[in-house]
């Protein structure tokens, strides 16, 4: 499956959500969906999307917070697992995209690609109560609309291909992606 297509089935889902992207291919995609004002990429930060999102989710605990990750990003910071299952925000929903390349960065093999490093199992190894790992769109799907549907702290593992958009380049640069993002959450909070 393609993460393209996730995102694609997901972006309905995020208009009253909060969106935290990874850099790259995963934020181009939900951009060339068409920006909203509650999304947020992450541009030039590999690995801390899922911090930023946990920030967020703890802030705005009424607002549900969607991290959009990917392996790559994830292994360079993956105590934030552990760190996401000790305060267990019930309104983050961590979605892994898991191509087993560094794409974005050149395309390098992750370690996840082996198929011995497994990040479902370090989520559940991390304290992550509610954990899906799947390989197709349909079960992305099923899986995602669970999380949704639940108020509690959910990871889900897409195992995805390791292809991107055929083009990058956002008409939003980082600095005014973040004082619209901001803005949004002070409106949302009046």
């Amino acid at each position: 499956m393609k993460r393209a297509e996730c995102i694609k089935a997901l972006y309905p889902e995020f208009a009253d959500c909060l969106v935290v992207t990874i850099m790259g291919a995963c934020a181009q995609e939900l951009y060339d969906l068409g920006h909203r004002e509650n999304f947020f990429y992450l541009q030039h930060a590999m690995g801390l999307a899922s911090s930023i999102g946990l920030g967020l989710a703890l802030s705005l605990p009424q607002t549900r917070t969607v991290v959009l990750d990917g392996d790559g990003s994830l292994l360079m910071n993956l105590g934030t697992l552990t760190t996401i299952a000790r305060y267990r925000p019930a309104n983050l929903i961590h979605i892994i995209f898991d191509n087993g390349s560094l794409l974005s960065t050149g395309g390098f093999v992750s370690h996840t690609a082996s198929g011995v490093t497994n990040l479902a199992a370090i989520a559940r190894g991390a304290g992550i109560p509610n954990v899906a790992e799947v390989s197709t769109v349909y079960d992305f799907m099923e899986a995602a609309a669970e999380a949704f549907d639940r108020r509690d702290l959910g990871v889900l593992v897409a195992k995805v291909e390791a292809v991107g958009p055929d083009h990058f380049g956002m008409d939003l640069k980082l600095p005014e992606n973040a004082f619209r993002f901001e803005r949004f959450i002070r409106e949302k909070q009046k």
